[in-house]
């Protein structure tokens, strides 16, 4: 981030503005990413009319960047109708696309229309590898040859390289890609749930020993050591910081009009069909709960060795259970950097290895004809069902004693 956006951020974070927001135009997508968060149906979309009514409210709100995204957003008719109402309302535009339908006149329009980027997802150099991310035979070349559409009309192009099992070799091939075709490179190492809480996806997230390796790959962190080294004790700096931008300064705006903090951050805070931008963005009680989080008030993540240098997601944390708790594929990530594990991988460690306790209830005591009837009957069953009993009560068991606990 540049100097001057950098105070512009914290300007709009001290007067409480929406500096940046992402509105994802349709979760429709013409690929079907294996890693892919979002259910690709049309439940009910914005209209043309609700979208505009929108763009407006976020402008009187102040906000600045705003970045469209999917789904895929040029499979709406009216994407272009969209883009220039909002280059009208001056916003700075940013695109997110798998770019296969554009060609050398979408490149020219918004050239025309002053996009200030576009990011383009890249999985693998090897047609091969992409083409079976995306299941689209043939999507690498397409989306290849809109970057090289796009920078010859003189737009920045961002190659968004996600790494997962598939194509974790491949991330040097790619930034070769990027620098060929003369692009940026941003490269992601982590897959998230589905934003209905479905978590089986993250089998796909790469793991310890391939984080290891990347993290101390200098072409990509630079010094290894220094990326690396033992992190500083949490500060008081530290304990009092903002998680990120989430709420804060930034929000996200689903295709059905859901307000949320974030992309990453499947939290409702209301609906822009229902009620203002703003309102949301002032009177929000969800809001308010997520802009409390400070580091010192996280039981685990305070005491933390990661404390100050972590990069914890609330969101992340949120579809674990608990937005003020760990976000594990974050402490993965630091123990992977450091080799130092956090507080939250070894609490669940220290869960894994701790016996398992069993209460058994007071009942009343059987005693004489009864306890014989009733042992001759459970043999009986068990004779017919061809069950072994599990075990016995040991000769010294007094079923009559207090609630105890038993370790299996």
């Amino acid at each position: 981030m540049s100097a001057l956006m950098q105070e512009m951020s914290e300007r709009a974070l001290r007067l409480g503005v929406p500096f940046s927001v992402q509105l994802d135009l349709t979760y429709r997508c013409n690929e079907k990413c294996i890693h892919c968060y979002l259910d690709h149906d049309d439940h009910g979309e914005m209209t043309t009319v609700e979208i505009k009514r929108l763009l407006k409210e976020m402008a009187d709100a102040g906000v600045f960047i705003l970045t469209l995204s999917g789904g895929e957003i040029f499979l709406r008719k009216d994407f272009f109708e969209i883009l220039e109402y909002a280059r009208a309302l001056t916003f700075c535009i940013k695109l997110k696309t798998n770019a296969v339908l554009i060609r050398q006149a979408q490149a020219a329009r918004l050239r025309d229309l002053g996009v200030e980027s576009v990011q383009i997802s890249i999985y693998s150099h090897r047609p091969e590898v992409h083409d079976a991310i995306t299941k689209v035979p043939g999507s690498l070349r397409r989306s290849i040859d809109a970057i090289r559409f796009l920078r010859a009309q003189g737009l920045k192009v961002v190659v968004a390289n996600v790494l997962m099992t598939q194509n974790m070799q491949d991330y040097h091939g790619v930034r070769a890609l990027a620098e060929e075709i003369d692009a940026r490179y941003t490269l992601d190492p982590t897959i998230t749930p589905k934003m209905d809480g479905d978590r089986s996806i993250l089998d796909l997230n790469a793991g310890e020993s391939a984080l290891r390796t990347l993290f101390r790959d200098e072409y990509f962190v630079g010094n290894a050591d220094e990326f690396c080294a033992l992190p500083p004790a949490p500060d008081q700096s530290s304990l009092a910081s903002l998680p990120c931008s989430a709420g804060h300064t930034a929000c996200y705006v689903s295709p059905y009009g859901e307000f949320y903090p974030c992309v990453q951050f499947p939290l409702s805070c209301g609906n822009v069909r229902q009620q203002r931008f703003i309102d949301i963005w002032r009177n929000s009680e969800q809001l308010k709960e997520v802009r409390s989080i400070r580091l010192r008030d996280l039981s685990s993540c305070s005491q933390c060795a990661h404390g100050s240098t972590c990069t914890r997601c609330p969101g992340l944390a949120f579809m674990e259970g608990n937005m003020r708790g760990p976000s594990t594929a974050d402490c993965e990530k630091s123990y992977a950097r450091t080799g130092i594990p956090s507080a939250n991988l070894l609490a669940k460690k220290q869960n894994a290895s701790a016996p398992r306790l069993v209460q058994i209830q007071i009942v009343p005591a059987i005693t004489g004809s009864r306890l014989s009837s009733i042992a001759t009957s459970a043999s009986a069953e068990a004779a017919r069902e061809k069950v072994v009993p599990m075990c016995s009560p040991p000769a010294s068991y007094n079923i009559n004693q207090d609630i105890h606990s038993s370790t299996l």
